[in-house]
């Protein structure tokens, strides 16, 4: 039997009320469980004079040693006896290491890198002066102390006019002028260490402030697991949704349904894996630098407007969840682990003397690296040089573009529509992402993108938008047409000439691509039009009696805009692109090449306009469009693609391209109908089965009508018939994927909506939920 022994600072259990759950829980699950202070210790013994529930009531006895110490005191209160402790640690394995306070959690986050897009921006104020330059560059900031608990002691702090400051402190709001705030500050930094941030606010629909809650812990096998993850609501008129501020909770799904519709599921899936994740970078960092394991933390964390995930803080003991029955989630997650602790502590060991000879292994590395310093200062003064050269050139450019820019506001604002067969909502999105990181811009909804929408769309645009960006979808010949007869743009993008509705056109992709056309003859003809230099299609489009500027983009070929050193990261892609002479690295969260393009095309527009590249870089950390190529990161290391949204010849080849260059193991290709291609299915079915067994899929599945042509077409070219399959059925595809269905594999599940495929990628993510 496991003994678990209680760590407090407080000598009557009775008045620490999680010490009776413990309790219970630990008998439940065969373990005996006692509650106990450092100065009750015998080293001389190996006992200690503990306390133990029973018969409704808590009975001193002299206990052995235990296998294992829940440590559940106050750091700062128990430091008194800090050499008893160092000493029963020596000993004794303890769960519920610190991690610090929120200050070292962040500092470690931003060294090791990986979670460092993350971090809000964040410095220890020194003296009021830092404070005013953050507020110079950042207008709204949290100044907070630096081990701050339960929302205490948070100021809101943003600029009113010249020469005031609106200061908000629990729920009241506070105009002082510069001396009295400078006055302020001082008083609390008189009092200890405090931080200022800049303020990223997350708000409902209805005006009220909330955050989330990722509560995460090591379960009886070692694993890290979700809780819970809760939001958490400010009351109205405060800006703090800590619950001992006022602040209320909810549960999580009703709320993302009711808030973000159908992005919900995403959104879910996206904080789950977040926090499992940097609960596992927390736990490596924790053994490469103190030699000890993590075993619960509590994460908060905020959503901007383009669902970017941003950490307010990092707790290493969160508070129980403000429901029952998640407090005993809780405390059953923690008597597990500390079973799992006592009888496992070789392993745990092994694990630790692993982690750090990682590191170790990494700074030797660095050290090698660190030997070319001198050749890599010669290459920068080269970079110096041809930087200095091209100064002039650069500022010249610069000077036309704001001419350019001054001409166009006075004339009119940008009204920048998007067509073409693949990538359009996709460039619309990454486009006014860029834009609104200056101008207040009217941009359609989602996937809004027919007449009746663009009706809906001018009745809705105002003086306030300073640039308006749309999408312009078209299944037949004089759509478009209608669409720039209701609203004209004065730049325009096509962003590629494909299959998607040649059923419609006879088959003729030159019809596809004389429809639209109709957009380069319905928008301003002295305006500016982007195509795609690397689409061979692209050639069909009518520009020859067009006046405007045009300009490309390309990967493959030479354009204005040519992407290049493309790579794929964990969630995203990067590339380089030259922009007024100068080399930039671009990252977009999103996978595929194709996707780069889409990124091109807001480049494009946006430099044209005058965003500088840092504004652009900014605003391609964009809000991904929902089910477009989503990675979900499931149980047994299983990756699941979501591209649930649209279907056409040239997407699924996209998706399989992203399927193959991120699986590590099997790759499985589960494809539906593309609609609308007419007479060209059965060379299209076919081309894509041919392209199956080119990209070596380990494993091809088709669901519906006429779909098994793919598969019959990858069998015919050498795939074994053995790993095809064809489906009109889901719950027997379903059936079927609980079989095959192996750890490591990467699933690409990719159909048009009305095909209901997002069913099945529901299906395979719950049932290999983390």
């Amino acid at each position: 039997m496991t003994i678990i022994g209680m760590l407090h600072h407080r000598l009557d259990p009775r008045t620490v009320l999680k010490s009776y759950a413990f309790a219970a829980v630990a008998q439940a699950e065969g373990a005996q469980f006692f509650y106990f202070t450092p100065k009750s210790v015998d080293f001389d013994k190996r006992s200690i004079r503990g306390k133990v529930y029973e018969n409704g009531d808590w009975h001193e006895k002299m206990l052995p040693f235990p296998d294992v110490i829940y440590n559940a005191g106050s750091p700062e209160k128990l430091s008194v006896s800090k050499d008893i402790i160092e000493k029963l640690k020596k000993e004794i394995p303890f769960t519920t290491h610190s991690i610090g306070n929120k200050w070292n959690v962040m500092k470690r986050l931003k060294e090791a890198k990986e979670f460092e897009s993350y971090l809000i921006p964040t410095e220890v104020v020194e003296n009021v002066s830092l404070l005013h330059n953050f507020m110079a560059y950042y207008k709204k900031v949290v100044f907070k102390p630096i081990d701050g608990r339960k929302g205490k002691g948070i100021y809101f702090i943003s600029k009113v006019g010249r020469t005031n400051f609106e200061v908000k402190k629990d729920r009241e709001t506070t105009i002082y002028s510069q001396p009295q705030l400078d006055e302020l500050i001082r008083g609390q930094l008189s009092t200890g260490t405090f931080i200022v941030q800049p303020y990223i606010q997350s708000v409902t629909k209805s005006g009220q402030v909330y955050d989330f809650r990722l509560h995460v812990q090591k379960n009886g096998e070692g694993k890290w697991v979700i809780t819970t993850i809760y939001p958490r609501i400010a009351p109205n008129g405060s800006i703090i949704p800590n619950i001992n501020n006022g602040g209320f909770t909810n549960y999580l799904d009703p709320f993302l349904e009711q808030e973000f519709k159908e992005e919900a599921y995403d959104i879910r899936r996206m904080l789950e894996h977040f926090s499992l994740s940097l609960a596992r970078h927390l736990d490596e960092i924790q053994k490469e630098q103190f030699g000890e394991v993590i075993d619960e933390i509590g994460i908060d964390v905020g959503l901007d407007e383009q669902r970017k995930i941003w950490m307010y803080e990092v707790n290493w003991r969160p508070g129980c969840p403000p429901a029952f029955y998640l407090e005993l989630d809780v405390v059953i997650n923690t008597i597990r682990y500390a079973m799992y602790l006592a009888k496992n502590q070789k392993q745990i060991k092994r694990e630790i003397r692993q982690q750090k000879k990682y590191k170790d292994s990494a700074e030797e590395k660095a050290l090698v690296e660190d030997a070319s310093v001198e050749e890599a200062l010669a290459k920068e003064k080269t970079l110096a040089k041809e930087k200095t050269l091209t100064k002039e050139k650069t500022l010249a450019k610069e000077k036309t573009i704001v001419e350019e820019k001054t001409l166009a506001k006075e004339k009119a604002i940008p009204i920048i529509a998007i067509t073409g067969s693949a990538g359009k909502t996709t460039s619309k999105a990454f486009l006014a992402s860029i834009l609104s990181q200056k101008w207040n811009i009217f941009e359609s909804k989602d996937y809004w993108n027919t007449t009746e929408h663009t009706k809906k769309h001018k009745e809705e645009i105002n003086a306030s938008h300073e640039a308006v960006v749309l999408e312009y979808g078209m299944a037949y010949p004089g759509i478009i047409t209608n669409h720039c007869s209701i609203i004209q743009p004065n730049i325009s993008i096509i962003t590629n000439i494909g299959l998607a509705h040649v059923g419609n056109f006879d088959g003729d992709i030159k019809g596809v691509a004389k429809a639209k056309s109709e957009l380069i003859h319905g928008m301003d003809q002295n305006g500016l039009l982007i195509l795609n230099k690397d689409d061979d299609n692209s050639k069909y489009l009518e520009t020859q009696q067009f006046k405007g500027k045009v300009l490309t983009v390309g990967v493959h070929r030479t354009a204005d805009y040519k992407a290049y050193d493309i790579q794929y990261k964990d969630i995203g892609m990067t590339f380089k692109i030259k922009l007024h002479g100068q080399e930039t690295l671009m990252y977009i969260p999103i996978l595929g090449e194709h996707h780069v393009y889409n990124a091109l095309n807001a480049v494009a527009v946006a430099d044209y306009l005058g965003f500088s590249p840092e504004v652009i870089k900014a605003g391609l950390n964009f809000k991904k469009p929902p089910r477009r190529l989503t990675i979900y990161n499931c149980r047994d290391d299983i990756t699941l693609i979501d591209d649930t949204v649209h279907s056409h010849p040239q997407g699924v080849r996209a998706a399989i391209d992203v399927l193959t260059n991120i699986a590590k193991k099997r790759k499985v290709a589960i494809i539906g109908q593309m609609r609308e291609l007419g007479d060209l299915r059965e060379e299209e079915y076919r081309k894509v089965g041919e392209y199956i067994y080119e990209q070596d899929i380990d494993l091809f599945i088709t669901y519906g009508f006429r779909t098994e042509e793919m598969g019959a077409a990858a069998k015919a070219k050498g795939m074994d018939p053995s790993k095809i399959y064809h489906f009109l059925n889901k719950d027997e595809l379903h059936a079927l994927l609980e079989k095959v269905i192996k750890p490591h594999d990467t699933i690409l599940v990719k159909g048009a909506s009305k095909t209901n495929m997002f069913d099945t990628v529901k299906f395979l993510d719950q049932k290999y939920q983390e």
